[in-house]
């Protein structure tokens, strides 16, 4: 890292106070890269339509504008070229932030992440740092079809050497990818679609919030209970974050009381703060737009039950089977952790 950007580093808040100021969490991201640029000339941005377009999901729009196409690199369609091209920039001393536009375009470039990206510190004897951020988008519920609508955060987790931050809210948003930038380890920094504010996109009114203008830093590894509550535990990550919190304000006029975690990383996971809530509530629902099978909700619950197994007096999963995201909106639906699908498990949670 610079001088310049260790002097920012040790001047920067953790979690500060919201304040009253409104982003979406497209324009937090915008910030918080935009101002880790300004403040460290080692940090650039490259990727499939960054540049002029501003990213398909908006969160490059304007960097092109600032730092010009030196520091702002439109690639071509070879993420196996650019991905590796962040790696070697990043073992050199830079701090790339890669865009890889869909997390399902993994596939064509896993050598580079996995075999590379991941490993090269542990490889080199600790002797090489990689600090580079990939960004990607995810999630399903716009009829994209099933090679642009997985999540897939549960098979990055899997794979030893990279963190993992999966943001739900503006504030996290920008504090994560401050400390993703920052961070001298690979992180896969993980957006929903859903999650972005976009005005092309399906209204999300928790999309918008309060974001502080300074530089700040959300610790990645660290959950966040988004509501307190006493019946049964909740522990989500992103859009179903949104829709565990509708739910929860819904089923509170029937005196079910709910809590919230938003886990906001995965790598590494708070199990702390899980095995927490779950001590008080005594009933753990997960929640997961990723496929059920070998993923975050089993990691999850085996969080508690290693710990102590006789706090769960129940326990479920509300996540996506394990089939293909479809095409067509009513299969599509039938398949996401859709509210009522969430609603349906917390009623049984509290009365089985």
């Amino acid at each position: 890292m610079s001088t310049t950007a260790d002097a920012a580093s040790k001047a920067v808040a953790v979690e500060p106070a919201p304040g009253s100021r409104k982003l979406s969490t497209a324009k937090a991201l915008q910030e918080a890269i935009a101002q880790q640029m300004r403040a460290d000339p080692s940090v650039f941005v490259m990727g499939e339509d960054v540049g002029p377009y501003g990213g398909i999901f908006s969160s490059t729009t304007g960097l092109i504008d600032e730092f010009g196409p030196e520091r702002v690199l439109d690639t071509p369609i070879s993420e196996t070229a650019f991905i590796g091209l962040g790696i070697g920039a990043a073992v050199e001393g830079m701090r790339p932030v890669v865009e890889l536009m869909f997390a399902d375009f993994f596939g064509v470039c896993m050598d580079q992440i996995y075999n590379h990206m991941a490993k090269i510190h542990y490889e080199s004897g600790g002797n090489v740092k990689v600090p580079m951020v990939l960004m990607t988008a995810t999630g399903g519920g716009y009829s994209d079809g099933a090679q642009h609508s997985q999540t897939l955060w549960g098979t990055f987790a899997h794979l030893p050497g990279m963190k993992v931050v999966v943001p739900s809210t503006p504030y996290d948003a920008k504090g994560l990818m401050t400390a993703a930038i920052r961070s001298d380890d690979p992180v896969v920094f993980m957006f929903h679609k859903g999650v972005m504010g976009l005005g092309w996109m399906k209204k999300n009114p928790r999309s918008i919030g309060a974001v502080p203008e300074e530089a700040y830093e959300v610790p990645i590894g660290k959950a966040r209970v988004a509501r307190e509550g006493t019946d049964v535990t909740v522990v989500t990550v992103s859009l179903s974050v949104h829709h565990a919190l509708d739910v929860a304000e819904k089923l509170e006029g029937e005196g079910i009381s709910v809590e919230v975690i938003d886990l906001r990383s995965l790598v590494p996971l708070d199990r702390e703060a899980i095995v927490a809530s779950v001590s008080k509530t005594g009933r753990l629902v997960v929640v997961d737009e990723d496929y059920e099978s070998f993923g975050m909700t089993g990691e999850v619950i085996a969080s508690v039950a290693e710990r102590d197994p006789a706090l769960l007096r129940h326990v479920s999963r509300v996540a996506v089977p394990d089939v293909p995201i479809p095409y067509a909106r009513e299969l599509e639906y039938a398949v996401l952790p859709t509210p009522a699908r969430i609603e349906a498990a917390i009623r049984e949670a509290v009365t089985g």
